[in-house]
């Protein structure tokens, strides 16, 4: 029903940028809170930022200063804006949104992923 794909991702030296883009298709009625995380290997999927629908965004203290989300509600789409990478932001990047679909008469919401976009930052 509904597909998030991730973008962006790729090999950076330490102290450059990159930026991230999750795009969202299928039979979506509205896109409310949506959310970055990101896994590096060995390690659980820790949360990085969150926007919601009316652009209240949240980040982790690890990012803040660094990362910048934001979402584009006509293209149905969220960025990750990274500057200033550090070797300890390798990880995989995921994005995870609440969609609400409509299917005739009846709408539910519900939490969707996307499959990972890998960012690599050298030394």
């Amino acid at each position: 029903q509904v597909q998030l794909v991730e973008s962006g991702g790729g090999l950076v030296q330490a102290g450059g940028s990159l930026r991230l883009s999750c795009a969202a298709s299928g039979s979506i009625d509205r896109i409310n809170t949506i959310r970055w995380y990101r896994q590096a290997p060995g390690k659980q999927r820790d949360l990085v930022a969150t926007i919601t629908s009316t652009s209240s965004t949240n980040y982790a203290d690890s990012v803040k200063g660094r990362f910048t989300i934001s979402r584009d509600n006509a293209k149905n789409t969220t960025y990750l804006r990274m500057n200033s990478l550090k070797p300890e932001d390798t990880a995989v990047y995921y994005c995870n949104a609440d969609v609400t679909v409509r299917l005739s008469y009846v709408y539910t919401t519900r939490g969707y992923w996307g499959q990972g976009t890998q960012v690599t930052v050298s030394s």
